[in-house]
């Protein structure tokens, strides 16, 4: 651990931090801006292609095992973001988990609103089950509101009566859209990404009306039994900080295997500074020993 790389990256992440009186159209770009410093590695490849219907692209690491497969849901409080802009990140998971990647575009508010973003999830994870991928062969991960979507795809894929994946890994879920966590405040001070003024007008343009309570918005209301096994991952400078302990207390009292993995002084998805901090490679490697150790006892209960 490094604390001037941790406070170099707070520093540089406060001097480049998104107005909360900024419009959709320019979030949208600086996160455009910001997401081409990130290249994915030279031993990715990246595919553009759909997936039952939504669109998504495909990502081959070098000498992982084409059996296993990562269903990855990427962030951005489901109106910001793209599968491209978090292919760095969603191959990084994929390497250490010697599985492919299938990262999913799905619909953004406010131009489509909940439920749109749900529909495609289950849309896409019932077309990689009919593709003839095992269930026990997946693994579902995200990172903030994908980490959300990844728990709502669960609980309506459970709903719906499609078998489960392996496991999740969340990183930074954002599972509670009507902003109740005590941290939304205690930590407000130190977060360097993200705020109530920041969240409160996007949490109105995913749910166009709809009760932000509801349990695929805000999955951390929902009935979470059933679930496979869950690796919540959070830093401790982060407003969703609260998001991600009370999504393990209440997965836990579901009698749900998860596993919380907190970093001191880190940011929103920190995970995304591996170049840069010791502690996101190190978050990283841990969530890919789980996922393996996972999958190989999914395989074991489906021989």
């Amino acid at each position: 651990m490094s604390i001037e790389q941790r406070e170099n990256l707070l520093t540089a992440l406060r001097r480049s931090s998104i107005p909360p009186d900024t419009g959709v159209d320019e979030q949208r770009r600086l996160l455009r801006e910001r997401a081409t410093a990130r290249p994915v590695p030279a031993d990715v490849s990246v595919t553009v292609g759909e997936l039952g219907g939504v669109p998504a692209i495909r990502i081959a690491i070098d000498g992982a095992e084409p059996r296993h497969v990562v269903l990855y849901l990427h962030g951005g409080v489901y109106v910001l973001g793209d599968a491209l802009q978090s292919a760095d990140l969603a191959s990084q998971i994929g390497r250490r988990a010697q599985a492919r990647v299938v990262s999913l575009d799905y619909r953004l508010a406010p131009e489509d609103p909940y439920p749109a973003a749900v529909d495609d999830a289950l849309a896409a994870y019932d077309a990689l089950l009919r593709e003839g991928t095992a269930p026990s062969d997946i693994v579902f991960a995200g990172d903030s509101a994908g980490g959300g979507l990844a728990v709502a795809t669960m609980v309506n894929a459970r709903d719906h009566g499609l078998p489960l994946p392996a496991a999740a890994l969340l990183m930074s879920p954002y599972v509670d859209l009507t902003l109740t966590g005590a941290t939304m405040e205690t930590k407000s001070g130190v977060d360097a990404l993200l705020s109530r003024e920041l969240l409160e007008p996007r949490v109105t343009d995913y749910t166009g009306g709809r009760d932000p309570a509801l349990g695929l918005i805000s999955p951390l209301f929902a009935d979470l039994s059933g679930l496979p096994p869950l690796i919540i991952q959070a830093g401790t400078y982060e407003v969703l900080l609260d998001d991600a302990a009370r999504l393990a207390q209440r997965a836990a009292a579901a009698d749900v295997a998860v596993t919380l993995d907190l970093t001191a002084e880190v940011p929103h998805v920190f995970q995304n500074f591996h170049l840069i901090l010791d502690e996101a490679t190190d978050a990283l490697d841990r969530a890919g020993r789980l996922l393996t150790a996972h999958l190989a006892d999914a395989a074991r209960a489906a021989a």
